[in-house]
């Protein structure tokens, strides 16, 4: 199914149905970006309303979702799957209803800059991350981390955003040597200013996580 004006890229097959559905909450906001949880509520039709800002929105479940239009366009049918990152731009004043009978939640970041638009280097990021779509203002990547594995995170100059989509324990190491231990909850989402580190999953599990590198 190809949707008007809108980048989809599927998730890589993890299952993120244990990431518990919660209400809707602003999780943070700064000067380049605002971050917040949105509820879906099965079967509840949604008032008209429009977006400004561009978005990147990171389904923590799936769930169908029907779309109409003021302006009197074709209505949009959607399948959202479990993980799935879509760039979502602008499209005016529409209403939203789940048609299927689960609720589920959508980590929306807005994007407050326009972005300069510079090439990020391939470097910036490890092997294991697979690039979801990189435009003007984002580029936004899948990282997977196996079990017991260790990932060393370059020094980057860009701000951003990190979302995670499975509960993990990892060991986080600083340039300085220092090591803290830290959980993280699926679903919960942070923001990360340039730094180098080297983190350890702890756990016996693979995590995963979407990384959305601001161009600012």
């Amino acid at each position: 199914m190809t949707l008007p004006r809108l980048f989809l890229a599927l998730c890589g097959g993890a299952l993120f149905a244990a990431i518990a559905v919660e209400p809707g909450a602003q999780l943070f906001e700064n000067d380049q970006v605002k971050v917040f949880r949105a509820l879906e509520k099965a079967h509840v039709k949604g008032k008209f309303h429009d977006h400004k800002p561009n978005r990147v929105m990171i389904y923590l479940q799936g769930g169908q979702q029907r779309f109409e239009y003021q302006d009197g366009r074709k209505p949009l049918l959607a399948d959202w799957k479990a993980g799935q990152v879509v760039w979502s731009v602008p499209e005016g004043m529409h209403s939203p209803e789940v048609t299927g009978d689960d609720s589920f939640n959508i980590i929306e970041i807005e994007l407050k800059k326009a972005g300069s638009g510079k090439a990020l280097p391939a470097s910036d990021f490890p092997k294991s991350a697979k690039v979801e779509f990189d435009n003007q203002q984002v580029r936004v990547m899948r990282v997977k981390l196996g079990a017991h594995e260790n990932l060393k995170v370059p020094s980057h100059a860009d701000n951003r955003v990190v979302v995670f989509l499975t509960e993990q324990d990892v060991r986080i190491t600083g340039a300085d040597g220092k090591a803290n231990s830290v959980h993280r909850k699926a679903g919960e989402a942070v923001w990360e200013t340039p730094s180098v580190y080297k983190q350890e999953n702890l756990g016996d599990k693979p995590l995963e996580m979407i990384v959305a590198q601001l161009k600012d």
